[in-house]
């Protein structure tokens, strides 16, 4: 399996040219398409009843502003990935997640940056997970290269895991070591066996741990596994609880999205 073509979010955060400069490093390693992606719409607000002096101007006023603000996140793209056929740009005056959501019907993979605060484009990757059913890429700032030769898997059999293992096996057959990690989160740790066995019939070479959550969360956990391992990517399902109960009491998915210092790969 291959990744043919990868799609990634562009914003004006300083951390957009680190993302821009690994998803490019992507696509050369894969031989894959490059589509950077951005949207936003004007901050319009509700309008006053019946008309009012100078309304019409500050809509289109506010609509240049936005237009400006696009014309510069296509220059940053151009900037860090260049030109060439395999190259493309996209981008539309509209709320940034349907519009994002609907280009990604051209890509393999995702490519996200952390949302660290409001800013213009930015994408909640959490939303994005929860809508795109397929894989998405979580870069956190400060990172612009991923090699993902050694991959860590968060383990639990669900659905979502089972997908992002799935959705991961482009990455998985390049790395020179895999390790499936199933951390007691209370009820148990999750049998590994059946996946480490498909791995390894995959031709992927795969050990299974059972990192201690002891005193940590399980996403603390994960992240610590990855350090003690060297591995710069961890894969795991999103949101195998509902979303409200991880906004309201914490989980998985939202503290990796939120504090992960390697890479995420989550799929829901």
């Amino acid at each position: 399996m291959t990744i043919a073509s990868i799609l990634v979010a562009v914003d004006l955060e300083p951390s957009a040219r680190e993302r821009l400069r690994l998803a490019g490093h992507l696509a050369d390693a894969f031989g894959s398409g490059l589509i950077g992606v951005a949207a936003d719409e004007p901050p319009y607000g509700v309008p006053p009843v019946g008309p009012t002096l100078g309304s019409t101007y500050a809509l289109a006023a506010a609509s240049e502003m936005v237009m400006n603000d696009l014309t510069r996140a296509h220059a940053v793209f151009e900037a860090e990935i260049g030109r060439d056929r395999r190259r493309a740009w996209r981008s539309n005056l509209g709320p940034s997640l349907p519009f994002l959501i609907a280009q990604a019907a051209a890509a393999d993979l995702v490519v996200v940056g952390r949302r660290e605060a409001p800013a213009l484009f930015a994408i909640d990757p959490g939303d994005l997970a929860m809508q795109l059913g397929g894989p998405v890429l979580v870069v956190p700032p400060g990172i612009d290269h991923l090699d993902a030769k050694r991959v860590l898997v968060g383990w639990k059999n669900t659905r979502e895991a089972r997908r992002a293992v799935r959705d991961a096996i482009p990455f998985l057959e390049r790395a020179s070591q895999v390790v499936v990690a199933s951390v007691d989160d209370g009820f148990g740790p999750a049998d590994p066996r059946d996946l480490v066995a498909l791995l390894q019939a995959h031709g992927i070479a795969t050990r299974a741990v059972t990192p201690d959550a002891t005193g940590t969360t399980v996403a603390g956990a994960l992240t610590d596994a990855a350090a003690e391992y060297g591995a710069d990517l961890v894969v795991a399902g999103a949101y195998g609880h509902s979303r409200l109960r991880e906004w309201a009491f914490g989980g998985v998915t939202r503290d990796l999205m939120a504090g992960s210092p390697v890479c995420c790969l989550m799929s829901h």
